[in-house]
């Protein structure tokens, strides 16, 4: 079974906010509504963590994007250990503020962009589900594959020979083993870094077209609007300081299609921005689908001539020490 996405975790909160903002509440009270159904989880989750630090944010009159961020990070560094904000929650969060921080640069509105933007949070969530549902079977298949040694192993003292007793006890028996458990954390290491690179390196594909929809969609002018999103991602999207080349010619593409046809950009920066997470999609997919074949690489260079180190080149000399042993 696949854990629900952290995206789609926050997508709900920001949903929520979204609702009760359109309805009439005050931001603050929003988040204080939505601070107190986190309260009574214990414990607190980093969801929990930055909608407190929202409300407090709010209540105070200071700045709720970096309350966000900061407590995005903060949670980030505590679970890794790094000083990264690597963690899939703590990078929701950070497209939460920068869209926030968006919208009040701008005064577009706040119910109107965080539904947007949870819109959009749920349809990364679900291309997140796709990839991995489409790399489970490689990533077994690695897995299993990483045995094979071990499997030869057990099946030479099946057939009764000390293969266990030559390979730690022998000269050539050692120098097997060795370079045996070479080639598996070779393979190890080189099955991890093809799946890795399998899985997107945009975790928020789209979200510079994102927030420059949220941005036009306050009639803010081309100028102001660009100037105010490069200024939200280089605040809280540091993996992202500036736009993407592809993002950047898109929004360039629609914005001269918008004044050529004298039509408001933002419902067509949205569709853009649907466009670049469907793309991403399908890309992510198909690198996934060829990893299969990709993992038969590390299995044919490493893990068999590690089986034949372990399995059969025990099971050899054990038999011809038994043979010279008759002999004698």
């Amino acid at each position: 079974m696949i854990a629900t996405p952290p995206i789609e975790r926050v997508a709900a909160i920001t949903e929520r906010l979204a609702v009760l903002i359109a309805g009439g509440v005050p931001p603050p009270a929003a988040w204080a509504y939505l601070a107190g159904g986190a309260r009574r989880r214990s414990p607190p989750t980093l969801d929990d963590r930055v909608v407190a630090a929202a409300t407090d944010a709010a209540l105070n009159g200071a700045s709720i994007a970096d309350a966000i961020a900061d407590r995005a990070r903060a949670g980030a560094i505590r679970r890794s250990g790094r000083r990264s904000p690597a963690s899939p929650e703590a990078d929701a969060w950070l497209s939460v503020a920068a869209a926030w921080e968006v919208a009040i640069g701008t005064g577009a509105p706040l119910a109107g962009c965080l539904k947007d933007l949870a819109r959009s949070q749920r349809a990364l969530g679900q291309a997140q589900r796709d990839i991995e549902a489409a790399l489970a079977g490689p990533r077994a298949t690695s897995r299993l594959v990483m045995l094979l040694p071990a499997v030869g192993l057990v099946f030479g003292l099946l057939l009764g020979f000390d293969t266990i007793g030559t390979l730690f006890g022998t000269v050539p028996g050692l120098a097997c083993l060795t370079v045996a458990v070479l080639l598996v954390l070779a393979a190890w290491r080189w099955s991890t870094a093809m799946v890795r690179r399998s899985i997107p390196p945009s975790s928020a594909p789209g979200l510079a077209v994102d927030l420059t929809s949220i941005a036009m969609s306050s009639g803010a002018s081309v100028p102001r609007a660009l100037s105010v999103v490069e200024a939200a991602l280089s605040a809280y999207r540091p993996v992202a300081e500036t736009v993407a080349a592809d993002d950047r010619a898109a929004i360039d593409r629609v914005l001269a299609l918008s004044q050529s046809a004298g039509v408001p950009a933002a419902e067509l920066l949205r569709g853009e921005a649907d466009q670049a997470r469907r793309d991403a999609r399908s890309a992510a997919q198909l690198g996934a689908a060829s990893l299969a074949a990709r993992l038969m690489l590390p299995l044919g260079l490493c893990i068999l001539p590690a089986f034949m180190l372990v399995g059969v080149a025990p099971l050899m000399m054990s038999v011809l020490s038994s043979t010279v042993r008759g002999i004698g």
